[in-house]
C-alpha cells in the first residue's frame, strides 16, 4: 500500500512539472516515513544518493559527456560532416545518407543521442531544408540517426547499465555494434526509399582524389572510435581511462590540429560538460532511495514471479519484457527508466538462465526507441526545436525508422547470436 502510494505522488509530481530525478526523492522520503511497522530513520536518503553513485565505474559518464563537448567545439564533427559528404554524398537523397553515415561515426565519439542529435541537427536541418527536404522529414532523418549514440561504444546508458547489473562494461559495448550497423543499414534503406519516391537531389559525384583529401583532414576524429574500440578490446586501457584518453586526445586534437578550439572557451566547454554529468549523476542517485524503498518491499519478486507466471519460456518472456519497456518508453526518459526498472528486470534475466550481455542490450535497445516515438519521444522533441518544425510532423516522418528499429528489437529477441557472437569472440 504505501509503495503503491509513492509511486502515484511520484506520478503526480511528475505531472505537476517536478523534475525526474526530485520526483523521486521525495516519493522515496515519503514512503519512508509511513513505512509500516518499525520507522525508517530519514538518514536512509542521503545515505543511498550517496550509495548508487559511488562507483569508480561512473567516472567514465562525465568523461565521455566532456569528450563529447570537446569534440563538437573541437571542430571533429564539422570534419566528420564533410568527410560524410564526400563519400556518400552522391547517393540518392545525400543530405539524409550524410546525416546517417555522420550519426553513425558520432556514435563512435560521444555516446549521447542528445549530443549527437544538437551537433549534426545544427548543421544538417537547415540544409536539407534548403534543398527542398520536408521540413518533418529532414528533422526525423536526424533523430533517427542519433539513436545510434547510445548503442554503439562509447555509450553512456551501457556504462550505467553496466554498473547496476554488475556486468563487463567492454563485452556491452561490443554487444551493440552489430544490432548499431543493422539498425543503420535499415535507415540508409528508409533514406534510400524516401529520395526516390519524392525525387531529393543528390550531389555530384567526389573525385577520389578530394575523397582522399577530406578522409586525410577527418582522420584525427574518424581514428577516435578505433581507439576506444581497440584500447578496451586489447586491455591497454579500461572503460573509465579510455574515457580520459579520449578527453585529452579530443584537446590536443581540437587545440593544436584543427586549431577550432581557443583556450578561452574551454571554461565554457567544461561547464556545459559539467551540467549534462550533473543532471546524469543527479538522476542516478535520486534513484537510490526510491529503489531502496521498492527492495524493502520487495518489488522486483512481485513483478519477477508475475512475469514468470505467464511463461517460463526464455523468448515469451522477452517479448513481455519488450511490451513493458516500450511502455514505460511512452512516459520515460531512457537513464530515469535504466535506473528505476533495470533493479527489477535482473532476477527475471536470473531466473531464466538468459545471457546478460544478450538481456541488456535488448532492453538499452528498446528504452532507445523510446525517444523515437511520443509523448516524450526526446529526440523528436530536440529535432523539432533545432528545425523550428511542428512535433507532430516530426513524429509522422519518423514512422518508417521506428518500424525498422521494432524488427531489429524482435529479431536480436529472437536470435541472441546476433548481440553475443561478437563479444563472446573479442573478449576472453
Amino acid at each position: 500500500m504505501i509503495i503503491a502510494l509513492s509511486v502515484l505522488l511520484f506520478f503526480l509530481l511528475l505531472m505537476v512539472g517536478l523534475d525526474v530525478g526530485y520526483s523521486m526523492i521525495v516519493a522515496a522520503l515519503a514512503g519512508m516515513l509511513l513505512h509500516a511497522g518499525d520507522a525508517v530513520d530519514p538518514i536512509m536518503v542521503p545515505m543511498t544518493l550517496v550509495s548508487n553513485v559511488d562507483s569508480a565505474a561512473l567516472v567514465a559518464v562525465p568523461l565521455f559527456v566532456l569528450a563529447g563537448e570537446i569534440m563538437n567545439q573541437g571542430g571533429l564533427t564539422r570534419r566528420l560532416v564533410e568527410w560524410s559528404t564526400a563519400m556518400v554524398g552522391h547517393f540518392r537523397g545525400s543530405l539524409s545518407q550524410v546525416a546517417m553515415t555522420t550519426n553513425l561515426v558520432m556514435a563512435g565519439i560521444s555516446g549521447s543521442a542528445v549530443a549527437d542529435a544538437t551537433a549534426t541537427g545544427g548543421m544538417l536541418i537547415p540544409a536539407m531544408k534548403r534543398e527542398g527536404y520536408k521540413p518533418g522529414y529532414a528533422a526525423a532523418v536526424i533523430a533517427a540517426g542519433a539513436m545510434l549514440g547510445p548503442i554503439l561504444p562509447p555509450s553512456i546508458p551501457m556504462v550505467v547499465y553496466a554498473v547496476i547489473a554488475n556486468i563487463s562494461v567492454a563485452k556491452l559495448f561490443i554487444g551493440g555494434v552489430i544490432p548499431a550497423l543493422m539498425l543503420f543499414f535499415g535507415y540508409v534503406g528508409i533514406c534510400a526509399y524516401m529520395a526516390r519516391k519524392h525525387n531529393y537531389r543528390a550531389k555530384p559525384r567526389v573525385q577520389w582524389r578530394e575523397q582522399v583529401r577530406t578522409t586525410r583532414i577527418a582522420i584525427w576524429a574518424l581514428m577516435v572510435p578505433v581507439l576506444v574500440v581497440g584500447g578496451i578490446r586489447s586491455g591497454v586501457i579500461t572503460e573509465t581511462e579510455a574515457a580520459g584518453a579520449i578527453c585529452i586526445y579530443a584537446l590536443a586534437v581540437g587545440l593544436l590540429v584543427y586549431r577550432d578550439l581557443k583556450f578561452r572557451q574551454l571554461g565554457r566547454v567544461f561547464y556545459s560538460a559539467g551540467k549534462t554529468s550533473a543532471v546524469i549523476l543527479f538522476l542516478l542517485a535520486a534513484a537510490g532511495p526510491f529503489s531502496w524503498l521498492m527492495s524493502e518491499a520487495h518489488i522486483a519478486t512481485m513483478i519477477s514471479e508475475t512475469v514468470l507466471g505467464i511463461s517460463k519460456d526464455p523468448l515469451v518472456v522477452l517479448l513481455v519484457v519488450n511490451v513493458m519497456l516500450l511502455l514505460v518508453g511512452m512516459v520515460f526518459e531512457p537513464l530515469p527508466a535504466l535506473v528505476m526498472f533495470v533493479p527489477t528486470l535482473l532476477p527475471i534475466q536470473a531466473a531464466l538462465g538468459i545471457d546478460p550481455i544478450h538481456f541488456a542490450t535488448v532492453v538499452i535497445i528498446n528504452l532507445m526507441i523510446g525517444m523515437l516515438h511520443p509523448p516524450v519521444g526526446l529526440l523528436i522533441l530536440i529535432t523539432s526545436a533545432i528545425g523550428r518544425v511542428r512535433i507532430w510532423s516530426v513524429a509522422v516522418e519518423t514512422l518508417p525508422f521506428l518500424g525498422w528499429s521494432l524488427v531489429v528489437l524482435v529479431l536480436i529477441s529472437v536470435f541472441p547470436a546476433l548481440v553475443t557472437w561478437l563479444p563472446n569472440m573479442a573478449v576472453r
